[in-house]
């Protein structure tokens, strides 16, 4: 099933390459979406795909790449987008 996601990580993710790692495993995933970094430090990530994947983007997303830092991520259902790719905003 087709669901979309929207993640806001905290922590330590800006500056440490965290957008990239992010694209990078939701390519793999095959989720669509972006990665932003957001004014107060965090990153917004959506996410659309398969609920599986998308879940498998949420452990990865609560680790992050090995400089990041990540102490949280709020998880809220949005609504189901078409974009294709995953772009670093």
């Amino acid at each position: 099933m087709i669901e979309s996601k929207k993640m806001i990580v905290s922590g330590r993710v800006q500056g440490v390459c965290y957008r990239a790692f992010v694209q990078k495993q939701a390519l793999k995933l095959a989720i669509s979406g972006y990665a932003k970094n957001l004014p107060n430090g965090n990153v917004e990530v959506l996410a659309c795909g398969e609920a599986a994947a998308i879940e498998q983007l949420l452990e990865r997303c609560k680790k992050g790449p090995i400089m990041a830092k990540v102490s949280g991520v709020e998880v809220s259902d949005c609504a189901v987008t078409t974009a294709q790719g995953f772009d670093i905003l």
